[in-house]
């Protein structure tokens, strides 16, 4: 399989023609082989227009909602990010591509190494992982110019607000088990401003400030 012509075709009718704009966030997916984040088995489908299972029932998002995420965060290169959910390491690797510095937890420590292997063969040295309970944020490398969460919450982590740098974004998917509204929240000051996006559908964010458990 041609995966270098599969990305380019991904990336024209699946994010070009769905309205992404932002060139940095296109050359992003253009350059990094989603294929290398998915199982062998997997490969072939790996541009396909939905999320693939990635083991432990997390998935891959499709590339359309992890394009549109990481515009949200309005990126110019010299950031400081904050991702929420490393899971196959992919939005990390685009994260890597736009920001200065990725600080990316994962609360499953087999996860966090398969992702760590790939960020590490396409070298990623910008990217910081490490394997906690993500709703808690970062707290020692706060704050951040950006931070996106990979897995829909109930609610909105206060910790996470409070690690957000003055007139930045947090993008985050909140609503119930079964579906969520993507919401970009703007730090303005003493308050916030928030966006609602899109709806959609994400795994479960497991910690103290998300969901309990799977169930």
């Amino acid at each position: 399989m041609d995966f270098d012509a599969a990305r380019e075709k991904m990336v024209l009718e699946q994010l070009v023609d769905r309205g992404i704009k932002n060139q940095e966030v296109i050359r992003a997916f253009l350059k990094v082989p989603r294929h290398l984040f998915v199982e062998q088995t997997l490969r072939e489908r790996a541009y396909g227009d939905y999320p693939l299972p990635i083991g432990l029932n997390q998935t891959i998002s499709q590339p359309y909602m992890v394009a549109l995420m990481c515009e949200l965060l309005e990126l110019k290169g010299n950031e400081k990010v904050l991702e929420i959910g490393t899971g196959s390491g992919y939005e990390t690797a685009i994260l890597a591509q736009l920001a200065e510095r990725v600080f990316s937890i994962e609360r499953l420590d087999f996860l966090t190494q398969n992702a760590r292997v790939v960020l590490d063969k396409l070298r990623y040295n910008n990217v910081v992982t490490k394997v906690a309970d993500g709703t808690y944020g970062w707290r020692e490398e706060s704050p951040f110019d950006g931070i996106v969460v990979t897995a829909a919450s109930p609610q909105i982590p206060k910790r996470l607000l409070d690690q957000l740098a003055v007139k930045r974004h947090l993008v985050i998917p909140k609503g119930d088990a079964f579906s969520q509204t993507l919401f970009k929240i703007t730090k303005a000051g003493k308050g916030f401003d928030t966006k609602s996006i899109t709806g959609c559908v994400f795994v479960k964010l497991i910690g103290k400030y998300g969901w309990e458990n799977e169930n």
